[in-house]
């Protein structure tokens, strides 16, 4: 597993941290999409400097069946193409409500 950033849990139900990948450090703040309507829109939209740059699901492990919340990211440093994290717990650092992005590499 591949940590490629790390954020806390906000007083509104999002997320608050850094993006750290390579050439890329970014302030992001993951937000929860308040105007979800149906189940087609995410849960979650990824904010950096006031500009969109992905989107988060929430969705459930198979094995234990928990929940756990998936992003994806427009990362155009990286040639166009997306960048997948799942949030993990940072047990045993930081509090209850710390997470490390761990990267998802997708084929």
């Amino acid at each position: 597993m591949t940590a490629i950033g790390f954020v806390t849990r906000t007083i509104n139900g999002g997320f608050r941290g850094q993006l750290k990948f390579l050439p890329i450090c970014a302030d992001i703040d993951i937000v929860p999409n308040r105007d979800k309507s149906s189940d087609a829109p995410p849960d979650f939209r990824i904010f950096t400097q006031g500009l969109e740059v992905g989107s988060g699901r929430i969705l459930t492990g198979e094995s234990r069946g928990t929940d756990y919340v998936s992003l994806s990211l427009a990362v155009p440093g990286l040639g166009g193409r997306k960048l997948c994290a799942n949030l993990g717990r940072t047990v045993g650092l930081y509090g209850d409500g710390s997470f490390f992005l761990i990267w998802n590499p997708v084929d």
